[in-house]
């Protein structure tokens, strides 16, 4: 085995930064593309709970080691039977806190699907998303076809998903699936520092408008208030929704606690 080889093998799967109150979670199979097998798969969700259910973090920056993002499936991990129950878990519910994909080079098939889980996309300029399962036999079963048409619109979801065929960062953004656009190198910087402008907001008010905007695709106004109701016992009962106020009044930076 070369010292490549065998540094990939010893290497995680996924890696974790802690920056503050942002969480960096690294898909770090570089030498594969980042492409998903067992390890990558539940290294990925593991990294997740641990955002989701730590008070101390407020939002998540997910990205990829080397050239690129996330190529999809790792055809040859799946052919042996790895289990990748957890990035299927994790395609289905996202993360509770917002999640920010930062894209250089290529996100597709199950990678533009991860993609797709992050509630902003940061995008370096050339980068390109695609889902290209038709082109060998398949179909995007990751909820790609679900959530498309929602991010770029019918008719631009019905093109990728039938012909194969990707699209730029830049044809991504006017369609509304990236929020921003970087220079080449630039995508995680920009997506830290979009991390961190939410960061510095309260926990559990920053957690329910995620949910509550999310929450508004295919639902009616009267779901909505429903879906509302818990959030405002549990945030406008918090004692940051009264740190908030006192803080303003005395001109000082809130300290934040996430209860």
């Amino acid at each position: 085995m070369s010292e490549e080889a065998s540094a990939a093998a010893t290497e995680p799967a996924v890696l974790v930064e802690r920056r503050d109150r942002v969480m960096v979670i690294t898909l770090n199979r570089p030498e594969a593309m980042n492409a998903i097998n067992g390890d990558l798969s539940h290294g990925l969700w593991n990294a997740v709970t641990e955002l989701n259910n730590d008070p101390g973090l407020t939002a998540g920056v997910l990205t990829g080691a080397g050239k690129g993002f996330c190529s999809g499936m790792d055809l040859k991990a799946f052919s042996r039977g790895e289990d990748i129950g957890p990035m299927l878990e994790f395609v289905s519910n996202g993360a509770d806190k917002p999640l920010i994909g930062a894209i250089e080079g290529f996100a597709m098939a199950g990678g533009l699907e991860l993609a797709l889980s992050c509630d902003l996309l940061v995008a370096a300029e050339g980068a390109k998303l695609g889902l290209p399962e038709v082109k060998v036999g398949l179909f995007a079963a990751g909820a790609g076809l679900f959530r498309l048409p929602g991010r770029v619109g019918y008719s631009r979801a019905m093109e990728m998903a039938i012909t194969g065929d990707p699209i730029t960062a830049e044809q991504a953004a006017e369609a509304g699936l990236v929020s921003t656009v970087t220079p080449r190198g630039g995508a995680l910087d920009a997506a830290i520092e979009l991390a961190e402008r939410i960061a510095r907001n309260a926990p559990l008010a920053v957690a329910a408008s995620k949910a509550l905007v999310r929450a508004t695709l295919g639902a009616t106004e009267e779901d909505l208030w429903e879906a509302q109701r818990p959030y405002m016992k549990s945030v406008w009962g918090s004692n940051d929704a009264k740190e908030g106020p006192k803080a303003f009044s005395e001109k000082r930076s809130p300290e934040w606690t996430g209860t």
